[in-house]
């Protein structure tokens, strides 16, 4: 079960008030590429896929952390009955699914490391794992941009990784998987992506 829009958005307010940060901006900016995408999708849900976009770095609202904020997203997902909420939590920072392919630090503890790693490798991915995915490299907290601007941002923050170009691929392979399903670019549905990416 996932929470309404209504009940999503005051979860976000209210973890963001624990946690200021921009994550909670791009978190919005994610819901809005999510939704928009998935209205013109075939067997997906607009309303489902904001909330599922608007949630994914929930985990955030425990306070600055690097992949910890994954497990304690889905923790307060699970807390509240939103499964599949909670995988996304998780699965959206792993498109390759394979725990040896995260670019952050895991600053969690052993147990947890297991869980994840478990996790991951047995996940189910559908096509709101896949979409919001998409859209967590689609999103700057100034607001939607180019993949490669995107790209660009993580790797001057965490580095580049031996799965970097991997990853990069993989969200690629993603964008041209929905452009299959649109018909159409996915930058055409995203407004003031190309002002926003030469900044």
């Amino acid at each position: 079960m996932n929470p309404d829009r209504k009940t999503a958005e005051a979860a976000l307010v209210q973890a963001a008030a624990s946690n200021p940060g921009p994550w909670e901006a791009h978190s919005r900016y994610v819901a809005r590429a999510c939704e928009a995408i998935a209205a013109r999708c075939p067997r997906l849900d607009a309303d489902t896929a904001y909330v599922l976009g608007l949630l994914h770095d929930i985990g955030r609202c425990a306070g600055v952390s690097s992949e910890r904020h994954l497990i304690d997203g889905y923790r307060f997902c699970i807390g509240h009955g939103w499964e599949k909420a909670a995988q996304i939590c998780i699965s959206h920072a792993f498109m390759l699914q394979d725990i040896e392919t995260s670019i952050g630090v895991f600053d969690v503890t052993a147990e947890d490391y297991d869980f994840m790693k478990d996790f991951v490798a047995h996940a189910q991915y559908d096509d709101y794992d896949r979409l919001v995915q998409l859209c967590d490299a689609l999103a700057l907290p100034s607001g939607f941009c180019l993949l490669e601007k995107r790209f660009v941002d993580v790797a001057l923050r965490y580095g580049i990784h031996p799965a970097t170009l991997d990853r990069w691929r993989r969200t690629l392979d993603l964008k041209t998987y929905f452009e299959g399903k649109l018909g159409c670019s996915i930058y055409d549905l995203l407004p003031g992506v190309a002002e926003n990416s030469l900044r």
